[in-house]
């Protein structure tokens, strides 16, 4: 079995995934349409964590938030992987975010919000998430262009 990359790796990885569907993030005319399969093609690859339920997760949020300052109706997709520390224990998160940010508008606002969570190794079944989460994205979501995109890591 190949080696899996290590979670440091993650931003790289999401980075070669989106290119390889020319999605670059912070350029205009990419759409989540074609940045949903880079995502989930990400998403099912596997990387060198703890086998525990919670070391290896995705989410799927979306909503109006301020958190650039002005409200902004925002798609986040995430990949969070749980760092252990030398004895073994959990030290903190790191978390890969690809966001789509778009003006708010009344049908966006309609959507509200929601979040859902897949943890690898959780004895869940991915291709259904994923199934589950790109119908929530449906038309609305997939075609509309967004007004700013972004591309980032955090450590919590």
């Amino acid at each position: 079995m190949p080696e899996r990359p290590r979670p440091e790796d993650a931003l790289d990885a999401l980075r070669t995934e989106l290119a390889a569907a020319a999605v670059r993030p912070r350029t205009a005319g990419a759409t989540l349409r074609d940045a949903w399969p880079a995502f989930a093609r990400f998403g099912r690859r596997r990387f060198a964590t703890a086998s525990t339920p919670d070391s290896d997760g995705l989410l799927f949020q979306y909503g109006t938030y301020a958190f650039s300052g002005r409200p902004m109706f925002t798609v986040d997709l995430t990949r969070q992987f749980g760092i252990g520390s030398d004895e073994d224990e959990h030290d903190h998160y790191v978390q890969v975010h690809c966001e789509f940010r778009y003006e708010p508008a009344p049908d966006l606002d309609a959507l509200e919000s929601f979040g859902s969570w897949y943890f690898h190794d959780a004895d869940e079944n991915l291709d259904e998430w994923f199934a589950a989460m790109a119908n929530r994205l449906g038309p609305l979501l997939l075609d509309r262009t967004p007004c700013e995109t972004d591309l980032y890591e955090e450590t919590l």
